[in-house]
């Protein structure tokens, strides 16, 4: 078997199962649940699961590096989802799932300042390319009726950022711990975070909701977050954060694809209609901007 082969697998599955959620998450919100309700919903299910899974890993962490973990718990789970649910229940799908690739290009440039890494004029070039992309992406979203927001994107904007602080952060605790400690122990700071967000709103959960809408949130709770969050860290202790990030370029292809297939079978859907030739210019920079910053060879 190919050295960390199955770090590589994890993360394509990590990126198919998003590339999915981002039209699974919609038909949630706002219709059915507010933003916060079902992150409260979702960090308490895969809180409860993680735990059941640690019972057979017994490993004690040191009360100095609590401090930290709730730090990359805020970061990656708390802050991280209430940016991005907060964000898919006003803009497209496609939308955000364009924008989240700008994360290698965020985590290229938070790892210059926090981990003091080497910074190419490679690097240079990609990250003002791909900051570019995403900066155009968000203009052109308040442009025409697609289902797109501006606020909606500046909100997923923000939740890549936080998305990529995470993944530099995490790393030193993957190099002490096993991932299941660091990850159980992240997702009980971020519980106590969320729940004054999502309390307020949680009389609005009804188990009467339509099958469809049951079968999203226990998706999102048991693949998007309970499996991501796991095969993620698991790939990221194997992989550097760059690379780990780097896959977060099948999302949009993912959703594209997915966007087609929804507006094929349902007419009333404007998927397809998100997805214009100015957007595409702007995926295309982003994706030579993540290009290059991920490039150890000399370019330019």
């Amino acid at each position: 078997m190919p050295k960390n082969l199955l770090a590589h697998l994890a993360l394509l599955a990590v990126n198919l199962i998003y590339g999915s959620s981002h039209f699974i998450a919609k038909e949630v919100m706002p219709d059915y649940l507010k933003p916060n309700t079902f992150i409260l919903l979702r960090v308490f299910g895969a809180t409860i699961m993680f735990w059941i899974l640690r019972y057979f890993i017994r490993e004690k962490v040191d009360r100095n590096d609590l401090w930290r973990i709730a730090l990359v718990g805020f970061f990656g789970v708390a802050l991280n989802q209430l940016l991005f649910f907060q964000g898919l229940s006003i803009t497209s799908p496609i939308d955000s799932a364009i924008i989240m690739v700008t994360s290698p290009v965020i985590v290229t440039l938070l790892s210059f300042f926090i981990l003091k890494t080497k910074i190419t004029s490679n690097k240079i070039a990609g990250i003002s390319l791909g900051l570019l992309g995403a900066i155009c992406l968000i203009y052109l979203s308040g442009k025409g009726n697609t289902g797109s927001s501006m606020k909606g994107n500046l909100f997923i904007m923000a939740n890549a950022t936080s998305y990529s602080l995470y993944l530099v952060l995490v790393k030193p605790l993957l190099a002490k711990y096993k991932p299941l400690t660091v990850i159980s122990y992240m997702f009980t700071f971020a519980f106590f975070v969320v729940l004054p967000f999502g309390i307020s709103d949680i009389q609005d959960f009804s188990f009467n909701f339509p099958p469809v809408v049951l079968f999203s949130i226990g998706f999102i709770i048991l693949f998007t977050t309970f499996c991501t969050y796991l095969f993620n860290i698991f790939a990221v202790k194997k992989l550097s954060p760059t690379i780990a990030s780097s896959y977060i370029y099948l999302q949009p292809v993912f959703a594209m694809a997915i966007g087609f297939g929804i507006s094929l079978v349902n007419s009333n859907s404007n998927y397809a209609a998100a997805i214009t030739w100015p957007k595409m210019a702007c995926t295309l920079l982003i994706f030579v901007g993540v290009y290059l910053t991920s490039r150890s060879k000399k370019l330019i």
